[in-house]
């Protein structure tokens, strides 16, 4: 079995992506992702998304901002979701790692991840690996 590899997302992974992400319940099509991409390769924010093999199976969007009431920027994971195949590999808890790390070197000093409130089990990940 191969092992989990990370890296920038790119647009010929749009039609895994839009899976992933309405595995999470978000509606997006095909082109609006494309569109997102773009825009964020521009603003350096791409995507992290993990593979094993040629399959990519994980996506972490990551976000820095500057916030009026806060001395550094701050960071933010936006989205997290593992296929249901790959989850138990610890592929989760690599791609927030590798989120940390660029927002680190963003020079963020806080973290901040969204989830929906039914999102009981990605709430429970969260807490487990220290959030």
């Amino acid at each position: 079995m191969p092992q989990p590899q990370l890296r920038d997302a790119r647009p010929a992974d749009a039609q895994r992506l839009v899976q992933l992400i309405r595995f999470l319940g978000h509606d997006i099509d095909e082109k609006a992702l494309r569109r997102n991409l773009a825009a964020l390769r521009k603003s350096g924010e791409l995507p992290l998304v993990a593979t094993l093999g040629k399959e990519v199976v994980g996506l972490c969007g990551i976000n820095r901002r500057i916030a009026v009431h806060r001395p550094a920027p701050l960071g933010r994971i936006s989205v997290l979701v593992v296929a249901e195949e790959a989850q138990g590999r610890g592929i989760g808890r690599m791609l927030v790692e590798a989120a940390e790390e660029w927002m680190r070197r963003g020079g963020c000093t806080l973290v901040e991840v969204t989830s929906n409130d039914r999102r009981g089990d990605a709430h429970a990940f969260y807490r487990h690996i220290g959030y």
